[in-house]
């Protein structure tokens, strides 16, 4: 049985992300304290809205530290792959600072950017891009994407004007900015994988 914890700090596409996690087999259970990561193999920290915003919410509930402190698979989609950076043009706040650097705003003339894009540049090897086609497209919605200090981060980028980073893996940690859960057979494909990846590492312990 694999057992994904659902983070909700009030701003995310908790129901669709759940769906997701069960068809791809695993127990999705939603929680708003750290109780909810006691017996989860793995996490998902979603999130639309700004970061800011965000991170006052998981601060109220008690989240900011286990989330920091958490060692197994996190999946982070849209801001909560933001919340890895260590800051946000956005605000000027604080973030998780798992991954160094600083999230800021797309170089783009209209914004927000919405609508079906490419990955580029993808890292071939990486799990989460395991059977994902070269023509692949999946669903954005945002004005802010990360910067990592450490290009060797990035296994994926998209364009919107100009190249950004669409998707990031550090260790356990891995995060996409576009919306797998709305992605159709694409986005349930990477949801299946990173579900699967975190299998093996049952497997492996």
């Amino acid at each position: 049985m694999t057992r994904i914890a659902v983070v909700d700090h009030g701003a995310g596409n908790l129901v669709s992300i759940s769906q997701a996690l069960v068809s791809a087999g695993a127990v999705a259970t939603v929680t708003r304290d750290p109780s909810g990561f006691e017996n989860a193999d793995a996490v998902v920290l979603p999130g639309v809205g700004a970061t800011g915003a965000a991170m006052q919410r998981l601060a109220v509930q008690g989240l900011v530290d286990p989330l920091r402190a958490w060692e197994g698979p996190l999946l982070g989609i849209c801001v909560g792959l933001q919340l890895f950076f260590e800051t946000s043009d956005e605000d000027e706040g604080p973030c998780l600072g798992l991954i160094p650097g600083r999230v800021q705003r797309l170089p783009a003339e209209r914004l927000p950017h919405i609508g079906w894009n490419e990955l580029v540049d993808r890292e071939p090897d990486d799990p989460l891009m395991n059977g994902i086609s070269p023509d692949a497209t999946f669903y954005f919605v945002h004005s802010f994407a990360p910067v990592p200090d450490d290009d060797g981060v990035v296994i994926a980028r998209s364009t919107y004007g100009t190249p950004f980073v669409a998707a990031v893996r550090r260790g356990n940690r891995v995060g996409v900015q576009f919306h797998p859960e709305r992605s159709g057979r694409h986005g349930m494909r990477m949801i299946d994988n990173f579900v699967q990846s975190v299998r093996v590492d049952q497997h492996v312990a």
